[in-house]
């Protein structure tokens, strides 16, 4: 199974660990594997996109992959796909893919501009499509709810914009997380807890309401 809602907040998170402890990684030799484990996700979302407003969210069927023992080089089962696209939106996952992609990008702004540049064009991308067309990912496709239900979007449309903020240094995108988006979503002063379905706790590390980004 591939579930691209945890795993492209895996792939932030981890993005965000590489960029705050890099150095530290590397004086142990373990900057080299979490850039490699990065990447690894990266490219799965790249594919997974594959033009601006659509992005396929699933792969394969949880209810026969989680009785199936096999190694994966073993299986012969369909691998049916999920996607969210502008008629079936999902802004949840489609603005998460985006932090992760924007995230990613700038752990790759040295080491390879070329692939950097890459991840900031779907990142962009993704994040006009999960603001443009509004959904629930899990509420539009409801069998994707038993696994990973989502319990909003504005976490993740803010979450995706500070990150672009950071990789860019668009202006627009604090303003989108700071002004009317950021007081519809955001609860300033408010802070919760931080997981893959609530990313406020983040995007307040990052954001406080008089437009001074913190990281």
């Amino acid at each position: 199974m591939k579930f691209g809602f945890p795993m492209a907040f895996t792939a932030t998170v981890l993005s965000w660990a590489i960029l705050e402890y890099g150095d530290q990684m590397d004086a142990v030799g373990q900057l080299d594997p979490a850039q490699d484990s990065l990447r690894w996700i990266t490219d799965y979302l790249v594919n997974a996109h594959p033009s601006e407003n659509v992005l396929y969210i699933q792969v394969g069927d949880p209810v026969a992959d989680h009785k199936c023992w096999d190694r994966p080089e073993s299986m012969t089962e369909a691998r049916p796909l999920v996607q969210v696209n502008t008629s079936c939106p999902g802004s949840d996952v489609a603005a998460e893919t985006a932090a992760a992609m924007a995230s990613a990008s700038l752990v790759f702004k040295e080491a390879d501009s070329t692939y950097s540049s890459t991840l900031l064009k779907h990142a962009k991308q993704l994040f006009t499509f999960a603001d443009k067309h509004r959904g629930i990912y899990s509420e539009n496709i409801p069998e994707v709810a038993t696994y990973y239900n989502s319990t909003g979007y504005g976490d993740e449309l803010l979450w995706a914009a500070a990150w672009l903020y950071h990789a860019t240094g668009d202006n627009s995108y604090l303003q989108y997380a700071t002004g009317q988006n950021g007081e519809d979503y955001a609860q300033f002063g408010s802070p919760t807890w931080f997981s893959w379905d609530n990313k406020l706790a983040g995007t307040q590390h990052y954001l406080i309401p008089d437009d001074t980004c913190r990281l």
